[in-house]
């Protein structure tokens, strides 16, 4: 642990049911780490009941291993993360606490819509990724295919890939080496996890196995054979030792993407050099709370050395809190260590303030980039108590769940006792329903999946005035639509208001906005931003205050159904303040500003927005129209067909509302031999007609009148 050089933190990523987990198995075999007959279907890493009753990982888990590689030994650690799209916030957390990540790409199925979305989330981070293709074995012993035909499938893999990470890493000045993955370099591995044999270009340079003989021993059934002659774990755990960086490596290059303070200062420098004698600083990345131990916080250790006893400063936060134990994680139980130094990934005790993105240390400094989740959840569910008095329990239980994954979101209604929880997706929120009852043994009633909408202007408004109740104050604004790159600058985090004035005007202007407007931008909000057009105007210093909260206030609760606004760019043009404090204070400037946005969004043709997902279907050709018509049936379009093998594959959107039960008329339209996955994508405007009755609904759903303002009348 005390030689950076020789540690290797790495993720395993890839599409949901490719295989990670069952690899990672082989891997802590190789290790001697769990017994050699139980790989491949203990699921080591999925450590919780309903993981291993679903067979999918649902939490990413962290395990540390040892190698010897050349002669050195070697300490792994790796964090196994989840493929299916509802858990993508726990892939995007550990990209922030590794170096490495080990894509997993099946090789039947090919690189799919999630394999590019988690690449995306490494690159992000300035992550470097390696390819390993699974199950290679079905290609031989299902698809019978012969060598020729194996490599030009394999090579299709990987040039998909590699297209996908050209693609990526054109944009990054700091990424100076070619990051694609090729079988020559050494960079890409192929095997079965199941069968646990694997080859790469030096594996078979040392053993002098081809794929002729792979193939042959398949066909004879000699799998253990091939297993005993090129083990799948040696050939995984070189190619992380010879083409990871390890920290020393990576963090000179890591710290200034990751990290904005000042690039001169002491615990700038003892992050680059991964001091293990400098300040701490830890980037806590998953929060999980143990029974008996409480919160434990797993987090990257970028400088000086971790100890029992400690006194730290948890960023966003007042005080210190004290370390009350520090380890290591081995799956699912978490060892207690004296130290851990520079470089490693930890587990700790005791940061009771600290949630998934904290920034930890001995000395308070500018915290870290905040991991920024690229999806929005997009589906609600009320949650009740069933014995008032769970109450109490249940909203700490929700409090908790919220800080362990913040792609959660939780609203809290003392008033009704009735609680939401928004995520990404049905499975998401069963699964959390479900650990709320089984672990905390509150028994709950959950309501029906409520589709989370937007609303949206749709040109731009008019000049708008908002007069406060005294009459004595007046705001002139305007509403346009944003165009897409700047709202998107503004969720992947490239854009906000913590960054300095000028790299926000320069990023402004690149994703399209004027010179001038980008001078003058006084508040994001959202994906929102207001500009304040105003020459000088009097007092509107210290009453712009007032002003943002009107605004946030309007945009939180948009006019047609009090959802959240999108995508907008308000102007203040001009406004008109009394002299006297006392008459332009809370009560007059809010709903002043609060009644101008609303009027001018209605204006600008405000409509509602539906989240939606793409669809892709997999389906033996017979069943192709049932499918195709699974998806137009739900006010959905097919953009693409094509046949892949012997399986045509079927690629469109439809809407997250329409989704709903999905899972069970597929496979009855297709008796069960479909396959399928979603992922969310984004927002789009709800056809006209839906627009009345949708509106409608919530309004109904949420206790507001259920007539509109008259100014709406072209819907």
């Amino acid at each position: 642990m005390d030689k950076p050089e020789n540690i290797r933190n790495i993720a395993i990523a890839a599409h949901v049911d490719h295989g990670k987990t069952t690899l990672t198995d082989n891997l802590l075999a190789g290790a001697g780490m769990i017994s050699e007959d139980t790989a491949g279907e203990q699921l080591a890493m999925d450590t919780e009941e309903d993981e291993q009753e679903r067979g999918i990982t649902i939490d990413a888990a962290n395990v540390s291993m040892t190698h010897e590689y050349e002669d050195k030994n070697h300490l792994i650690n790796l964090i196994d993360t989840p493929g299916h799209v509802d858990f993508g916030g726990d892939v995007t957390r550990a990209m922030r606490a590794v170096d490495g990540a080990l894509v997993v790409v099946d090789a039947v199925e090919g690189a799919m819509p999630q394999t590019e979305t988690v690449l995306r989330q490494a690159l992000r981070e300035g992550v470097k990724p390696t390819l390993f293709i699974n199950k290679v074995d079905r290609l031989i012993s299902e698809l019978q295919e012969g060598p020729e035909e194996m490599q030009e499938r394999l090579l299709s893999v990987i040039h998909d890939v590699n297209e996908l990470i050209r693609g990526m890493t054109e944009e990054m000045d700091d990424i100076e080496d070619d990051w694609t993955v090729s079988v020559e370099g050494g960079t890409v591995g192929f095997g079965s996890a199941l069968y646990k044999w694997g080859v790469s270009m030096p594996s078979m340079q040392r053993t002098g196995m081809d794929f002729g003989d792979i193939i042959d021993l398949e066909r004879a059934d000699k799998r253990q054979e091939l297993h005993e002659r090129t083990p799948l774990s040696d050939v995984v755990l070189d190619m992380v030792c010879e083409h990871f960086p390890n920290p020393v490596d990576a963090q000179p290059r890591r710290v200034p993407r990751i990290w904005r303070g000042d690039a001169d200062s002491d615990i700038a420098e003892s992050m680059q050099l991964v001091d293990e004698d400098g300040d701490v600083v830890l980037m806590v990345t998953d929060i999980g709370v143990d029974p008996h131990a409480g919160e434990i916080a797993a987090g990257r250790v970028f400088s000086g050395t971790l100890e029992k006893g400690q006194e730290l400063y948890v960023s966003g936060t007042v005080g210190t809190n004290r370390v009350q134990s520090v380890g290591i994680y081995m799956g699912g139980e978490r060892e207690e260590v004296e130290h851990v130094p520079a470089g490693n990934i930890a587990a700790v005790t005791g940061l009771k303030d600290a949630i998934a993105g904290s920034t930890v240390s001995s000395v308070e400094m500018t915290p870290f980039e905040s991991i920024e989740h690229i999806s929005e959840p997009v589906i609600t569910k009320s949650v009740e108590a069933r014995n008032m008095d769970d109450l109490p329990k249940l909203i700490e239980t929700l409090q908790q769940v919220a800080k362990e994954d913040p792609t959660i979101q939780i609203e809290i209604n003392e008033e009704t006792g009735e609680h939401l929880i928004s995520g990404q997706g049905e499975l998401h929120l069963e699964v959390i329903g479900q650990r709320i009852e089984r672990n905390q043994g509150i028994p709950i009633n959950t309501g029906e999946p409520i589709v989370v909408y937007r609303e949206a202007a749709q040109e731009a408004s008019q000049e708008v005035e908002g007069v406060s109740p005294n009459r004595h104050n007046k705001f002139y604004i305007t509403v346009e639509p944003l165009n897409d790159e700047i709202v998107e600058e503004i969720q992947l985090g490239n854009v906000s208001m913590d960054m300095p004035e000028l790299e926000r005007r320069e990023a402004l202007q690149e994703a399209g906005m004027d010179k001038d407007t980008s001078q003058n931008v006084e508040h994001i909000h959202g994906t929102n931003i207001l500009i304040d057009d105003t020459k000088g105007i009097q007092h509107l210093n210290e009453t712009m205050e007032l002003v943002v909260e009107g605004l946030e206030e309007a945009l939180n609760d948009g006019p047609l159904a009090a959802e959240p606004v999108s995508g907008s760019l308000i102007r203040l043009h001009d406004a008109k303040l009394h002299e006297d404090t006392i008459h332009r204070g809370p009560a007059q400037v809010i709903p002043a500003v609060r009644e101008a946005v609303h009027r001018a969004l209605i204006d600008g043709e405000i409509r509602l927005l539906e989240p939606i997902q793409d669809v892709r279907i997999d389906v033996p050709s017979e069943h192709m129209g049932a499918a195709s018509g699974e998806i137009q049936g739900r006010r959905g379009r097919v953009d693409d067909m094509f046949q892949e093998g012997d399986l045509m594959v079927i690629e469109g959107i439809a809407p997250v509302d329409e989704m709903i039960g999905f899972s069970s008329d597929i496979r009855s339209a297709t008796e069960g031999r479909a396959s399928w996955n979603t992922e969310n994508a984004g927002f789009r405007v709800l056809a006209d007609n839906l627009q009345p009755d949708i509106i409608k609904e919530i309004r109904e759903r949420k206790g507001m009148k259920l007539e509109l303002p008259p100014s709406i009348d072209y819907i």
